[in-house]
């Protein structure tokens, strides 16, 4: 009978040695790029909306009654102070004016004779005197026609520009109906309401930024003029005010803006955004460190089975490996995260291939190439 039995120990260590050769198989080098930790200015900001105004609006109504004849600008046009605007009808006006003028006219000629008269003793002081003041009335009847007509032309007091137009050719004014308004957008007031718990920490000079909702681009940037030292009751907050130059005429009143309130800035240490993974609520980056970073923190990395790579040239010695660091970070601002715990400055790490990634895995820094971004990480 054939036996089989000294064959089983031959096949066991064909097994092991072949198992003990693949232990040893070491993992390719991942390309990744790495970016430095660096120090970022960071502030400590107040997110909000405000309400900007006009610092002078103007709102114009026509001094005398009369119907639309003509009007001369529209809304949205940069209008001098003294500029005509609308025009009434006036020919009554004229009539009356002109009909006046004559009589003051023939007022003037009346006196005149008398003062002749007076001074050769042909008429009395009294009855000259007299037809002097039916002149002085009759002149002062003019003033007062011309200023009525005058005020059927509706001109600007003011600079600046032109609201929208609430009347149009045809219809009738009324004395001290508002017809339009006069905007001086090339400065503005930012209200901006502030949570009272940070009342404490506002201050007159710290940097308000607006910018569109929804982004972070800035429009303008001023600075606080003045804090309400009353709280709103209803609403908890205080009143904040800056102004903001607006002589690009980027920014209109009524608008409604983002606003950030800079309480304070400075100086952290800071990883871009794409360096950063979250697990389970914790915060990670990898970390580019040699054989000797990683054997001081070997995590479940095999430090043997790398060691003896090294050893046999399967790996470089002054090979390259992923770090898994849990760090504490902040708010991300301007692309990047401010590390308050888990970094040192000027320490590089992983800003590409994350998702690959595993702690003590060997990399190969790549060259990132001018203009090229990484792409953001990905949970």
């Amino acid at each position: 009978m054939l036996r089989f039995r000294p064959l089983l120990p031959v096949l066991l260590t064909a097994i092991s040695i072949s198992a003990c050769g693949g232990s040893e198989e070491q993992t390719p080098a991942l390309p990744v790029q790495q970016a430095s930790v660096l120090e970022a200015t960071f502030t400590d900001d107040i997110d909000t909306v405000s309400t900007l105004e006009a610092n002078e609006l103007v709102e114009l109504a026509a001094q005398t009654s009369g119907r639309v004849t003509e009007i001369k600008v529209s809304q949205g046009d940069r209008i001098d102070a003294g500029q005509l605007l609308v025009v009434l009808d006036q020919v009554q006006q004229r009539a009356a004016l002109a009909e006046q003028r004559a009589k003051a006219a023939t007022a003037k000629v009346d006196w005149e004779r008398e003062e002749f008269l007076a001074k050769a003793g042909a008429a009395s002081l009294r009855q000259r005197d007299s037809y002097r003041t039916r002149y002085v009335a009759a002149v002062e009847k003019v003033k007062a026609l011309e200023a009525e007509l005058s005020y059927s032309n509706l001109r600007s007091p003011t600079a600046g520009t032109v609201a929208n137009v609430r009347v149009k050719v045809g219809d009738v004014v009324n004395q001290n109906q508002p017809f339009t308004s006069v905007v001086q957008n090339n400065i503005l007031e930012a209200k901006v309401e502030v949570p009272a718990v940070y009342g404490d920490r506002l201050a007159i000079g710290q940097p308000i930024i607006l910018s569109v909702p929804g982004t972070v681009k800035p429009l303008a940037t001023s600075q606080i003029e003045s804090i309400d030292p009353q709280v709103n009751p209803q609403t908890q907050g205080l009143l904040v005010k800056a102004l903001f130059d607006n002589d690009d005429g980027q920014l209109r009143s009524g608008q409604r803006l983002r606003t950030r309130v800079q309480l304070k800035s400075g100086q952290q240490i800071s990883v871009p955004f794409a360096a950063v993974t979250q697990t389970s609520g914790q915060s990670f980056v990898f970390r580019v460190g040699n054989f000797a970073d990683l054997k001081a923190n070997p995590g479940k990395a095999d430090i043997e089975r790398i060691s003896k790579g090294i050893e046999k040239g399967k790996l470089p010695e002054n090979a390259l490996f992923a770090l898994q660091t849990p760090v504490n970070i902040g708010e991300v601002q301007n692309n990047r995260y401010p590390v308050t715990k888990g970094l040192k400055l000027n320490e590089k790490v992983i800003t590409t291939n994350l998702l690959n990634l595993k702690h003590g895995m060997p990399i190969q820094v790549k060259t990132q190439r001018a203009g090229s971004q990484p792409a953001a990480a990905k949970n």
